[in-house]
């Protein structure tokens, strides 16, 4: 299913992890084992945050994916199930039978 996955990272928190490289290789980590179809970082509330598009083939991989995010940086993390406008055209198409 495809999948947003959204977190925001505390001020401190985020400024450490910048110092020490470690903000750096957790990204790059997520993006080697989501590899999302779509990635954006920006601020968001005045912390760090971003986001990734990407296909959660079990739900089990919720775990795996947000003990990173929190154990790293003390993040806010959120899974939102999405659909590409292909998506929604099947969805709609199926409504109007």
């Amino acid at each position: 299913m495809r999948m947003m996955l959204r977190w925001t990272v505390p001020v401190e928190r985020g400024n450490a992890a910048v110092e020490d490289g470690s903000m750096g290789r957790v990204i790059e980590s997520l993006v080697e084992l989501l590899q999302p179809e779509a990635a954006y970082f920006m601020p968001e509330g005045g912390e760090r945050s971003g986001m990734m598009f990407f296909d959660m083939a079990d739900p089990s991989e919720i775990a795996q994916i947000a003990e990173r995010l929190f154990l790293s940086f003390d993040a806010a993390v959120e899974f939102v199930p999405v659909m590409n406008s292909d998506d929604l055209k099947k969805a709609l198409a199926k409504l109007s039978s």
